[in-house]
């Protein structure tokens, strides 16, 4: 383990702990099977599964982040991340296992050290393609709160341009 990268992903997150170390670790791992490195546009996409800790050894790692449109939520609350190299198309999910009981610094040590990273993840493909890389979109008037929003973040609702905020959702119990 790079303990200079884990040492800015600590720094990033705020303390240490075996969340975290899931992030850097499947950053790790993705690093080695893909052959990429820290992103400085969108040459690296991560989608995650989850909202939790390890995101953020990600986005310090890998340097996938959702301003720059290669960090998607697709919040399904699975310790699963999929990793995508634009430049070759190659892919990765990673999942992780049902780890042993440990103490919570044992356990974060295990995910970060364990030689055989077979033992912390199954390796798999992703179900689903890459996304399209992140559009830029004309912003428009709410004509209900006067805000702006994306265009693609615009419905026509009673005749006016509504945001999704302002917008009466229909949805018949579905």
């Amino acid at each position: 383990m790079n303990q200079e990268l884990w040492k800015k992903s600590v720094a990033f997150h705020g303390h240490h702990c075996p969340g975290l170390a899931i992030g850097v670790r499947a950053s790790e791992e993705a690093i080695n099977a893909l052959k990429i490195g820290f992103s400085e546009d969108e040459e690296v996409v991560c989608i995650t599964e989850n909202d939790a800790c390890g995101v953020d050894g990600i986005q310090v790692i890998l340097g996938c982040s959702v301003g720059k449109g290669n960090l998607i939520f697709r919040n399904r609350g699975k310790q699963a991340f999929s990793f995508f190299n634009r430049t070759t198309g190659a892919s990765l999910r990673l999942v992780l296992k049902d780890l042993p009981e440990m103490e919570r610094d044992e356990m974060e040590a295990y995910i970060l050290n364990e030689p055989d990273a077979n033992k912390i993840f199954d390796f798999k493909q992703p179900n689903y393609q890459l996304p399209e890389s992140a559009r830029i979109f004309n912003s428009i008037i709410c004509e209900v709160c006067g805000e702006k929003a994306a265009e693609a973040m615009i419905r026509l609702e009673n005749g006016k341009k509504c945001c999704l905020d302002c917008m009466i959702s229909y949805t018949r119990g579905f």
